[in-house]
C-alpha cells in the first residue's frame, strides 16, 4: 500500500470501526484529528455558534476536548473514554461536547490552555480537558484522565459527575469562579508589560551565558534531567553568540547537543528525520511522533552548525531530514503535512524498533554485522524487549571491532539503512496527518530555500518554490492568508504565526531565487500584519482584528514548540526593514522587543527567536547588494563567497546594472547600484550607508569580516 493509500485506509477504518455504529457530526470535519472521533458514541460538536447555542437552550456546561492526531495520551483517552458506551452515554447527558484540533485553532488552544494552567498550578498539556459554562468561560480543567482511578488521579466519570453536580447544585460559585478565571485571561492580553532595561550588548552575553550555563554536558541538550526537547531556537540564539560574538563556547554547546540528538534514538536512524522530543535524559527513547514544525526548525539548525564548524556531520544530518520530508510528508500538491504518528499496530514506537533477529533476516551477514555493532542492537534490546536504533559508539571503533575501514563500514551501514528503510515500509505505518498548516508550511519552506542556497542543492530549491507557489494559491485569498488546507478546502483565519513563518520562508527563497515577487509577497505579508495585528505599541496579537470574538484576544511573545507569532513577525520585519529602508518595519519590530528585554534577560530559554532578533536589533543587520548577471563566473564568486560561512546577521540581494538604474529599483537596497571598471561588484551596507564596492571573493570577506565585529 503506498503512503496516500496508507493514510486513507486509516481514516476509513477509524470511522467505520465498530460496525453499525452511527458517526456524529464530526464525520463532516476536515481535520484528521476530528475524523478520529467520527465514530465516538460521544456526540461531539465542532467549535462554533452550534455547539454555544445548544449549550444555552439546554442550560448545560460545555466540555470541551483538544488534541491533535500525533498525541499518544489523545488517543488513550479517546480508546478508554470516548469510545466507551457508558461514558458516553454520561457526556452526552450533562454536556454539550466539543471536539477542537489544537493545530486549526490555536488561538481556541492558547486560551482554553491558559485557563487549564491556572487551575493546574501550572500544569498543562495534551489531551486538554476543559468545562466551560454555556458562554464559553472556564470553570474547571485537567489534562487526561484515566478511565479508572489510577496514577493518583480520579477516574474521568467521577469528575464529570462532580463537575455536573457543581454546575447544577452550586451554580453561583461556577459563575463567579468562571468570571474570575475569564478576567485574568483578559488581563493577560497586555502580556508582560513594558521592561525599562535597554537591549544592548550586556543583556545579550548574560542571556547566551545563563543558556550556556544551563545545558547538559554530559548528554547533551540545553537543559538538564528528562523528558528532553530539542530546544531549536535557542540553539540559534547561541550560535548568534559565536556569529556575533566569537563566542566557541557558545558553539560548541550546541555543537555537541546536535550530536548527540543526531546519535540518538530521536533522530529515525533509517529513514531520517527527528522525532518529537526524548523521554529520557539520553536522547535514546523518543515519544515517536514526528512533527512538521521540528523537523523544519531543526533541519535549518543543522546547515547552521555545518557552516559554524565545519563538520560534514551536521549537513548529513540536514540532507538526511530534508530527504525524509519530501519523501514522506510532502503532498502531491507541494504543500507539506503536518504530523505522522507515535502509534502503529496498537503501539508506541512499533514501526520505528528492531529485534536483533530481525536485522540478520533484512541483512546480508556483513551488513547486519555492522548494522547491530554500529546502532547498538542487543537481543535483549533497549525499550520493551526491541531495538531503537542509536549511535553509541565511533565509527572507528565500530570499524576495528569489526576488523574493517572506515569507509567499508559506511558502505555497508548505506546498503543496510537502504534494505532497512524497504523491509520497514512493508509494516503498517503510522497515521500521517495530512492536513497543511500555513505557519508549519512557513518554517518548513525558509529552511528549505535556505538549506538550498547553502547546501547547492537545486531539488531542494525546486520543492521550495513549488511548496511557495502552492502555499500562495491555496491558501491566500484576496491577500489574506488562511490557516488549514486538506483534500481541496482551505479554512480559518490565520494567525499571526502564519503570516511570520510564511513571509520568512519567502525571505528565503527570494534570497535563493532572487525572484523579486517572492520577496514583495513577503511585504505584502507584513502589511497585512501591521495593519491587521497590532495592540498598540508593544507587539502584536496572534489574531486579526476581525477574528472571530472569543473570551479573550491571544497574545503570545513566548516561544514554544514553535516560535511565538510576534517573534516571528519581528525576524521578518527586521530583514525587510534591512531591504527596503522602511521605516516602520524597524519601528515595529522595536515594539515587540524593547518590552522584552527584562524577560529576555531573565528566562532566555522562553524566548530564544526573541534573543536572536535581539542580536539582529543590536549588532546591525549587513545589508548586501551584488550587482550582475547571476550566470557570470565573477558574480557567482561573489556569491558563494556570501554563502560560504556562517552570517545569521546578512541579508543578499542581486541584480544587474539595469535593474539597480530603473525606476523604483526593487528592492530598494539595490537601487543606484553599479559595476565597477565592467566587473560585478558587491557593496556592504549597513541602514543604506555603504562600503566602497568590491568585486573580488577576498575583498568581500574582509569588509563582511569587519561588518561582524563593529560595535553596536
Amino acid at each position: 500500500m503506498n503512503a496516500s493509500g496508507a493514510r486513507n485506509g486509516y481514516i476509513l477504518g477509524t470511522v467505520t470501526a465498530r460496525l453499525g455504529q452511527p458517526m456524529n457530526r464530526l464525520k463532516d470535519a476536515i481535520s484528521p484529528y476530528l475524523r478520529q472521533h467520527a465514530d465516538n458514541p460521544v456526540d461531539w460538536y465542532m467549535w462554533g455558534d452550534d455547539a454555544f447555542a445548544r449549550a444555552r437552550q439546554d442550560d448545560k456546561p460545555i466540555l470541551l476536548s483538544i488534541g491533535y492526531s500525533a498525541c499518544h495520551w489523545c488517543h488513550v483517552m479517546a480508546h478508554e473514554s470516548f469510545e466507551d458506551p457508558d461514558t458516553a452515554a454520561q457526556m452526552n447527558r450533562d454536556f454539550v461536547n466539543i471536539k477542537v484540533d489544537r493545530e486549526e485553532r490555536p488561538d481556541v488552544d492558547d486560551i482554553y490552555m491558559q485557563a487549564t494552567l491556572i487551575f493546574n498550578r501550572g500544569q498543562g498539556g495534551w489531551p486538554m480537558t476543559v468545562f466551560l459554562t454555556p458562554d464559553g468561560r472556564p470553570f474547571h480543567a485537567g489534562t487526561y484522565f484515566p478511565k479508572d482511578d489510577r496514577y493518583g488521579m480520579p477516574s474521568f466519570r467521577r469528575v464529570l459527575a462532580a463537575v455536573a453536580e457543581a454546575f447544577q447544585d452550586r451554580r453561583k460559585e461556577v459563575e463567579a469562579l468562571a468570571a474570575e478565571v475569564t478576567e485574568g485571561l483578559q488581563r493577560g492580553e497586555l502580556g508582560l508589560g513594558r521592561s525599562e532595561e535597554p537591549l544592548n550588548r550586556d543583556l545579550l552575553r548574560g542571556a547566551w551565558q545563563t543558556l550556556v550555563s544551563n545545558a547538559d554536558r554530559t548528554f547533551g541538550g540545553l537543559s538538564r534531567g528528562r523528558p528532553k526537547f530539542p530546544s531549536p531556537m535557542n540553539s540559534e540564539a547561541l550560535l548568534m553568540a559565536y556569529a556575533f560574538e566569537g563566542d566557541a563556547d557558545a558553539r560548541e554547546t550546541v555543537a555537541f547537543s546536535l550530536r548527540s540528538m543526531a546519535r540518538g534514538g530521536i533522530y529515525d536512524q533509517i529513514g531520517g528525520g527527528f522525532h518529537r522530543y526524548s523521554v529520557d535524559e539520553r536522547w535514546l527513547v523518543p515519544h515517536f511522533e514526528k512533527m512538521l514544525y521540528d523537523n523544519a526548525q531543526l533541519s535549518r539548525l543543522y546547515v547552521h552548525a555545518w557552516q559554524a564548524t565545519g563538520d560534514s556531520f551536521f549537513r548529513t544530518i540536514a540532507e538526511q531530514t530534508y530527504d525524509y520530508v519530501l519523501r514522506e510528508m510532502t503532498s502531491p500538491e507541494g504543500g507539506f503535512y503536518s504530523a505522522t504518528d507515535a502509534d502503529s499496530e496498537g503501539e508506541e514506537g512499533r514501526f520505528f524498533i528492531w529485534t536483533a533477529d530481525e536485522i540478520k533476516a533484512a541483512l546480508p551477514e556483513d551488513d547486519a554485522r555492522a548494522a547491530i555493532a554500529y546502532w547498538g542492537i542487543t537481543v535483549d534490546g533497549n525499550f520493551e524487549g526491541r531495538n531503537i536504533l542509536f549511535v553509541p559508539f565511533e565509527e572507528a571503533d565500530v570499524a576495528a571491532g569489526l576488523d574493517i575501514d572506515v569507509e567499508t563500514l559506511r558502505a555497508r551501514l548505506a546498503s543496510a539503512r537502504e534494505k532497512l528503510y524497504e523491509v520497514r515500509a512493508r509494516r503498517a505505518p503510522p497515521h500521517t496527518d495530512d492536513k497543511v498548516l500555513t505557519g508549519w508550511n512557513g518554517l518548513m519552506l525558509a529552511s528549505l530555500a535556505e538549506g538550498a542556497r547553502l547546501l547547492n542543492r537545486p531539488d531542494y530549491l525546486r520543492a521550495a518554490q513549488r511548496n511557495a507557489d502552492f502555499l500562495l494559491s491555496a491558501l491566500k485569498r484576496d491577500g489574506r492568508l488562511l490557516r488549514s488546507y486538506k483534500d481541496g478546502v482551505s479554512q480559518y483565519n490565520a494567525y499571526l504565526e502564519d503570516y511570520g513563518a510564511l513571509a520568512d520562508g519567502l525571505i528565503e527563497l527570494y534570497q535563493a531565487t532572487f525572484e523579486p515577487d517572492y520577496l514583495r509577497q513577503a511585504i505584502a505579508l507584513a502589511d497585512v500584519a501591521l495593519a491587521r495585528f497590532p495592540s498598540g505599541e508593544t507587539g502584536f496579537y496572534d489574531t486579526s482584528d476581525d477574528h472571530e470574538t472569543l473570551i479573550a484576544r491571544p497574545r503570545n511573545v513566548q516561544d514554544n514548540a514553535v516560535p511565538s507569532g510576534n517573534a516571528l513577525i519581528t525576524r521578518a520585519l527586521l530583514r525587510l526593514a534591512a531591504f527596503t529602508g522602511d521605516a516602520r518595519y524597524e519601528a515595529a519590530a522595536l515594539g515587540v522587543l524593547r518590552p522584552l528585554a527584562g524577560a529576555i534577560r531573565q528566562v532566555p530559554a522562553a524566548f530564544g527567536m526573541s534573543l536572536g532578533n535581539a542580536a539582529l536589533l543590536v549588532y546591525g543587520i549587513d545589508e548586501l547588494a551584488i550587482i550582475g548577471d547571476a550566470a557570470d563566473e565573477a558574480t557567482r564568486a561573489l556569491l558563494d563567497e556570501a554563502n560560504g560561512a556562517f552570517r545569521p546577521g546578512l541579508v543578499l540581494a542581486l541584480g544587474s546594472e539595469a535593474d539597480a538604474a530603473a525606476q523604483g529599483a526593487f528592492p530598494p537596497l539595490l537601487a543606484g547600484r553599479k559595476l565597477v571598471s565592467g566587473q560585478p561588484a558587491a557593496y556592504v551596507c549597513r541602514r543604506f550607508a555603504c562600503q566602497r564596492p568590491v568585486t573580488t571573493p577576498h575583498e568581500l570577506a574582509a569588509l563582511l569580516r569587519r561588518g561582524g565585529e563593529r560595535q553596536p
